[in-house]
């Protein structure tokens, strides 16, 4: 394996991941796995920005405060702190890379998204940020000596005396696998989207971090709380397409399919209310009028605003027949982010020495039960920086997946298999998700599938291409979001149970699953 070693090994080419090589390579060798091109990731489908604190009215006390609040009750202070009063740091990396961040008259533009109490997020291309973060690292990435093997997918984490030693991974071409070795041992592949028939990421966000994190000991935490979007495209044979939280920052309105502006019927802030409100606001609504969508309305907005402010938008919903500056926009939520993921301290160390994690395969505990919009880059970049920080300290890395606060440790039960489940491919998977661990849910729906995961997990065939490792992936992520979310007795944030539709200050603990005891 020595010919295989690295001091560095980064699974993921997203924005958490491309961030660390670029910062790990001055300290010793990097490799970076990706199971598709290194241009393959959530991170270029975020159209919402990065938050930081740099207005005039602004301080990290005042972001700190808004987290806090869209969290809540179970955002980790420390980590909190930790995320806005670091975060102009970590910006300041991403414009010394290139990051071509919007300005006007010399001064970085900021604009408002829900739950900020101020304008705060910074774009790049109006609505193409994470396009433009994406594109400036990977070329920064190959201009420097990291090693990059796309196609490549992780499948094995490698623990030898209770440290991680390396990684078995896939070559999706070849079907070949490979061992490599290393000194520290990133995950940085996203979150889970996928298990989701509606849903904003990438075809390749098919919890692989986490899943492979599990089965190597690692701590699972808060897999419950799933954020949908309240408002990506609904369009008849049209892929979801994210419509930014940014449009209702802008002053867009939502109306139902009878033209009525409903949200202030539920939330005194409207549109401008946390996503978990907005997201089971519009399901209620689509019930209520029996349509499978309602309407985003920028018609009242200055066309110039539109087109410039959103460009991207504005072209998608051009190219499918839509001019959103004259006509109203047909959305409804889909899944969009997973806040919870393998559990890390403030320096994304795991309980397995040697193992980090970072961006949305990790568990920081910085967005509680509900993330605050433009949060999820930021989060990547401020704790993927602290990573590097972290092995480079004379005391070496160890177990490090505490946090404060209570927690409910747990092995995934064991469940009767069922004599009757539907056949398992992944349209049936996403569809048991969503309609079963969706927006609204209830105990009995999660009993329903609980059963059915777990049958299906006993049934599976060891996975040896990447598409049975990712449908392998997605089932045991599945039974980990549904297992939480009926041990999670109460409604918090984007967990919302019709059985338990109160917040319980008993359940103000995290939930933590953990396969076995680290060999």
């Amino acid at each position: 394996m020595k010919t295989n070693y690295y001091d560095y090994i980064i699974v993921g080419s997203g924005i958490a991941g491309l961030y660390i090589a670029l910062l790990a390579v001055k300290r010793g060798s990097v490799l970076i796995l990706t199971k598709g091109s290194i241009d393959d990731c959530n991170t270029k489908y975020a159209q919402g920005g990065i938050a930081v604190a740099m207005g005039r009215d602004d301080s990290p006390e005042l972001h700190f405060e808004d987290t806090i609040a869209a969290g809540d009750g179970l955002s980790d202070a420390e980590a909190v702190r930790i995320l806005t009063d670091e975060a102009a740091d970590c910006i300041a990396d991403l414009i010394k890379f290139g990051v071509p961040f919007d300005t006007l008259n010399g001064e970085i533009t900021l604009t408002r998204e829900a739950a900020h109490s101020v304008p705060r997020v910074m774009h790049a291309g109006g609505d193409a940020t994470g396009e433009h973060i994406e594109v400036t690292l990977s070329r920064q990435v190959r201009a420097v000596p990291i090693k990059v093997l796309e196609n490549c997918l992780a499948s094995e984490i490698l623990v030898h005396k209770r440290r991680v030693v390396g990684v078995r991974a896939l070559d999706c071409h070849t079907g070949s696998v490979e061992e490599y070795s290393c000194k520290y041992l990133v995950l940085a592949t996203g979150g889970a989207g996928r298990l989701f028939k509606y849903t904003t990421n990438s075809d390749v966000v098919t919890g692989d971090g986490i899943a492979v994190a599990f089965e190597a000991g690692a701590d699972i935490s808060d897999m419950e709380f799933f954020q949908f979007h309240p408002t990506v495209l609904r369009l008849p044979g049209v892929a979801p397409f994210l419509i930014s939280e940014a449009v209702r920052g802008e002053g867009g309105i939502l109306r139902n399919v009878e033209g009525h502006r409903f949200m202030p019927d539920y939330a005194g802030k409207a549109e401008l209310a946390t996503r978990d409100i907005v997201a089971r606001s519009i399901v209620y609504e689509m019930k209520k009028t029996h349509s499978d969508r309602v309407f985003l309305d920028v018609t009242h907005l200055p066309s110039r605003l539109i087109t410039t402010r959103f460009p991207h938008i504005y072209r998608f919903c051009r190219e499918h027949g839509l001019d959103i500056t004259k006509g109203l926009i047909p959305v409804a939520p889909a899944a969009h982010y997973l806040m919870g993921g393998v559990k890390v301290n403030t320096w994304g160390e795991t309980n397995i020495p040697g193992l980090f994690a970072a961006g949305e395969t990790a568990c920081t505990g910085v967005h509680g039960a509900n993330r605050l919009a433009s949060n999820s880059l930021l989060e990547s970049v401020v704790f993927s920086k602290r990573i590097v920080q972290r092995t480079a300290m004379t005391a070496p890395p160890g177990r490090g997946s505490k946090r404060s606060g209570e927690t409910i440790s747990r092995r995934l039960p064991e469940r009767e298999t069922l004599s009757k489940v539907p056949s398992l491919n992944l349209p049936t998977l996403q569809s048991l998700m969503w309609d079963k661990v969706g927006i609204i849910r209830s105990g009995k729906s999660l009993k329903e599938a609980a059963g059915i995961l777990a049958s299906w997990e006993s049934c599976l065939p060891r996975p040896g291409d990447r598409t049975s490792h990712e449908l392998s992936n997605l089932v045991l992520c599945a039974r980990l979001v549904t297992e939480a979310a009926l041990l999670r007795e109460e409604s918090r944030g984007a967990h919302f149970r019709t059985d338990f539709p109160q917040t319980s200050p008993e359940w103000k603990k995290r939930i933590v699953f953990r396969k076995n005891v680290i060999k």
